[in-house]
Parts: C-alpha cells; sequence; structure tokens
C-alpha cells in the first residue's frame, strides 16, 4: 500500500464520524427545505471543513435543489455528495511543495489519526531531502504537543 493510499484509508474515520451526522439530520427532518439546509450546513461547519467551504457547499446543494426541483431525501443526499466531490476534484494530487516555505494544513474530527499522519507525512518528506517544521495547534487536547513532539524526534527533525 502507497503512501496516500493509506493516508486516505487513515481518512475513513473522518468520513465515518461525517455521514453518521449527516444521516442523523436526514433522520429528523421529512421535507426538503431551508432548516434542512441549515442543519447541514452546521454539520459541514463544526466537522471542520470550515465556514466558508461548507457555505459553498450548501449554496451549490441550494441551487440544485431549486433547478432540478429535488425533493426525496436519497436525492438531496446524492446531490450533496456530489457538490463535496466538487470541492475535491483537483486534478493534479501531487503536492506542491516548490515554494519556501511550503506549508501543510491538516483538519479532520477529533481521534481520526491526524497526528500520526502529520507524523509519517514528516517522515516521508524528510527521507525525501525536505527540511521539515511541525507545528502542533491542538492544544486543547492532553498531550498534543507531547504526542506530536514524539513524531517529530521519530522523523529526526
Amino acid at each position: 500500500m502507497g503512501f496516500f493510499d493509506k493516508l486516505k484509508s487513515g481518512l475513513g474515520k473522518t468520513k465515518e464520524s461525517l455521514g453518521d451526522k449527516i444521516n442523523n439530520v436526514f433522520s429528523a427532518f421529512r421535507k426538503v427545505d431551508e432548516d434542512l439546509l441549515e442543519e447541514l450546513e452546521e454539520v459541514l461547519i463544526m466537522s471542520d471543513l470550515g465556514v466558508e467551504t461548507s457555505v459553498k457547499i450548501i449554496d451549490g446543494l441550494r441551487t440544485r435543489i431549486k433547478r432540478e426541483k429535488i425533493e426525496s431525501e436519497e436525492d438531496v443526499k446524492n446531490a450533496l455528495k456530489e457538490e463535496m466531490r466538487k470541492m475535491l476534484d483537483v486534478p493534479n494530487k501531487e503536492l506542491k511543495l516548490d515554494t519556501t516555505p511550503s506549508v501543510i494544513l491538516v483538519v479532520g474530527v477529533n481521534g481520526v489519526g491526524k497526528t500520526t499522519s502529520i507524523g509519517k507525512i514528516a517522515n516521508r518528506l524528510k527521507k525525501d531531502g525536505k527540511k521539515v517544521v511541525i507545528a502542533a495547534a491542538d492544544t486543547f487536547r492532553a498531550a498534543a504537543v507531547e504526542q506530536i513532539e514524539i513524531w517529530a524526534n521519530r522523523a529526526r527533525m
């Protein structure tokens, strides 16, 4: 399994958590209306997608619902998936680290392996001859800084 395959696999927990939250929203609503869209937007924001990204996804979904006259739960879910895929549809998936400095920001819900992934990415970049600096931003979690320090030492930063 390649590096990015492992990374993709590690993001499975984030996907599952987000999917569960979205399904919970749909279980509470029986019609497609503005309340549903607001709840979905809140779930996206609270799942660390960010306000700008979440608003863009929901705005696209809102437009599609009106244009295509979407009324069923399943059609809304499919449209939501497509709007989210648009945000991730990047023609070239190669990391572009030719600027100095280059920054890789890792986000996700709690417990999905972000810190472990950061350590593995740092180790890989170090092996590729890059100079790496790791900064911990998850300072609200106990031992977050200590954990990232361990990974930094493993990568021999």
